[in-house]
């Protein structure tokens, strides 16, 4: 089962979150808590209100779970895992979606009831020969589903199994035929205040935004996902459209996405914005290549009792186990200097 929050909480502030939480983050949660915590004493209330209030965010529902949506199957993928994936409830309720707030539950706590999922449009353009804005019922129709059942490597040191449903973002790639000058992918993630209460915080600069090189993103193991667990993507894993790069660390997986950009530079991206000394344009899954404040050499690996910080914990691999299909695309790198 899920760490309870109260547990959680208890975490918050400790040396273990400042050990694996990045920096910008764990400094904001100590001044919301500081602040929060003078200004409960000030009024006289109880400590225990949920610090999602302090940032604007929906009060807990601490005792609701989550629920599957309408089913979305897929076929089996060559590219899946021969492990077995965490339970639902713990992939839909322990993730990081900073636009609903800066705890792991918050996304849950806080997106189904507030992101509207339908209608969905996103636009793709820059250096392609077809620009086009796609419906997201047009892009679900673009290609046939698969089940792809992979790690997610969070860059905090923990990981998930997880079955993915989408199909090869190069599916869509095809779709716009980039244009010769164009050698990375920009993609943008819907910011509206009104839905997203975390972008009331300045850990980051939104909207949030990741990169790929043109070839990261033609490789078939890029999903464009849009379910997991054979249903329609919560709204707290990123619904209705994200990406998944199980190369690299889960930030690069850039959810519900509403602008696709090809270009001829690298752009920026919001980690590397936010602190570019601790998370890189690549940011690939390298356990010889250390977070500046934690080693990379091996991960919590969560998922049913396993919850808690005290599960087990494996050998993290190069690419996150995918040195074969993708290490040819950095032959030659200096992996620490292009981390």
């Amino acid at each position: 089962m899920p760490m309870a929050r109260s547990d959680r909480r208890r975490l918050l502030g400790s040396d273990l979150d400042k050990e694996i939480t990045p920096q910008s983050v764990y400094e904001q949660r100590r001044s919301l808590i500081a602040a929060f915590t003078g200004f409960t004493l000030r009024q006289g209330v109880a400590a225990a209100v949920p610090l999602a209030t302090a940032v604007g965010a929906t009060p807990a529902l601490a005792s609701s779970k989550p629920v599957k949506l309408g089913p979305l199957p897929g076929k089996p993928s060559r590219y899946s895992l021969m492990e077995k994936p965490v339970p639902f409830e713990d992939a839909a309720s322990y993730n990081n979606f900073y636009e609903f707030g800066l705890e792991k539950e918050d996304p849950f706590e806080n997106a189904p009831s507030r992101l509207k999922t339908a209608p969905w449009k996103l636009s793709v353009e820059g250096m392609v020969a077809k620009p086009r804005v796609f419906d997201v019922d047009d892009l679900r129709k673009l290609a046939a589903m698969e089940e792809r059942i992979t790690r997610l490597r969070c860059v905090e040191g923990w990981s998930m199994v997880i079955p993915w449903v989408g199909y090869s973002f190069s599916e869509l790639i095809r779709q716009v035929q980039p244009l010769g000058s164009a050698k990375f992918v920009e993609f943008t993630t819907l910011a509206d205040s009104k839905q997203m209460p975390g972008l009331s915080s300045r850990v980051l600069r939104w909207p949030y935004q990741e990169g790929l090189r043109l070839d990261e993103a033609q490789h078939p193991l890029t999903l464009l996902t849009f379910g997991m667990y054979g249903s329609v993507l919560p709204a707290q894993n990123g619904a209705p459209i994200r990406l998944v790069v199980p190369w690299k660390y889960g930030f690069k997986s850039i959810k519900s996405i509403v602008k696709i950009r090809f270009t001829d530079t690298q752009p920026s991206t919001s980690w590397s914005l936010a602190a570019p000394h601790e998370y890189g344009f690549y940011s690939n899954v390298n356990p010889d290549v250390a977070h500046p404040r934690w080693s990379q050499a091996s991960e919590r690996v969560l998922g049913g009792e396993n919850m808690g910080i005290f599960g087990p914990r494996r050998k993290t691999q190069l690419f996150n186990g995918y040195a074969d299909l993708v290490g040819n695309m950095y032959a030659g790198m200096d992996l620490k200097k292009f981390y």
